[in-house]
């Protein structure tokens, strides 16, 4: 008999629903996939920049979004957060709006996409198209990576 090794790669998808609560449900989600594969290492940081990410979905759209979580071969992690709305924001746009404006210590709000550029190894953003002849445009999709290259 024969020891069975588990993957290197895997991948989580959450489908969430426009409601003020699915940040936490997506913290919940990450907490709970990492700590079963063991990165605790990571936990907190990804934990936090993916609630940013999903809160932000809430807070600038009226429609669902969906969180991916993948474990790459070479060890890193990525987040990828898809919501509906089209624009792109900062430090995942090109330039010159590739760095989050500053913000004043004592905004109540601002801070998510900042912490995204200080705490994640890469990040990116695309707009996802619906490929349809008026080519309307299927929101964006926002990740990061968290990880050794």
């Amino acid at each position: 008999m024969g020891t069975v090794s588990l993957p290197d790669t895997w991948t989580y998808a959450l489908r969430l629903p426009h409601d003020p609560r699915a940040a936490r449900v997506a913290r919940m989600t990450v907490r709970a996939a990492l700590s079963g594969h063991g990165r605790h290492e990571v936990l907190d940081t990804v934990e936090l920049l993916t609630s940013e990410l999903v809160a932000n979905a809430y807070r600038h759209t009226h429609g669902p979004a969906s969180l991916r979580l993948t474990a790459l071969a070479d060890g890193r992690l990525r987040v990828g957060v898809w919501d509906s709305h089209p624009r792109i924001p900062a430090p995942f746009g090109e330039p010159p709006w590739d760095r989050v404006p500053y913000v004043l210590a004592e905004a109540e709000q601002g801070r998510g996409l900042l912490l995204v550029q200080e705490y994640a190894d890469s990040w990116g953003g695309l707009s996802v198209g619906d490929g349809g002849p008026l080519d309307r445009g299927a929101g964006k999709l926002l990740w990061f990576e968290i990880g050794e290259r």
